[in-house]
């Protein structure tokens, strides 16, 4: 929807300034997928999520290992062993892949909710820093998606250098 708005504000620019030269319009873009990735509060994000899911993502490894050590004993051994030790290996891998399988699930659904938390702030802040850049330097328009841009018009490396500064 947002996309949609900036396309139909950037037409209604043009076609508004029609008196007006297009050297006197100016336009930026912004590549906000550069900014998630390069940016340094969302470089410093990722490492905050990273270390604040170290544990649980050790624990999940933990589990796994556990799974398959009990899978390769009942393939490698689970003829020769005796029926209840096999039954009662069967039904703890059972229970092993459920619980894995369930906190597998709750890891990946607090990791994106605590990214799309962090990403929030980072593209918050990215905002801010653009609007500072486009009243600074005096930009009539500055876009963050497109299908298409020049270099000419590009000021990702502008952004990015001011959120290092900030």
């Amino acid at each position: 929807m947002n996309r949609l708005l900036a396309i139909l504000v950037a037409g209604w620019m043009m076609q508004t300034a029609v008196g007006v030269s297009a050297a006197e319009l100016r336009v930026g873009f912004v590549n906000t997928d550069r900014v998630f990735r390069e940016a340094a509060p969302a470089i410093k994000a990722q490492k905050k999520l990273e270390k604040e899911f170290a544990v649980r993502d050790q624990e999940l490894q933990k589990m796994a290992r556990q799974a398959k050590d009990l899978q390769t004993f009942l393939e490698k051994e689970g003829m020769t062993s005796g029926e209840s030790e096999r039954r009662n290996k069967e039904r703890d891998l059972a229970n092993l892949n459920r619980d894995f399988q369930r906190a597998q699930r709750e890891f990946r659904e607090d990791l994106n909710l605590r990214r799309n938390e962090e990403l929030a702030l980072v593209h918050d802040r990215a905002k801010k820093t653009i609007v500072e850049i486009a009243e600074r330097e005096k930009f009539d328009l500055v876009l963050e998606d497109a299908v298409y841009f020049s270099s000419k018009i590009d000021i990702t490396d502008k952004v990015l250098k001011a959120l290092v500064d900030k």
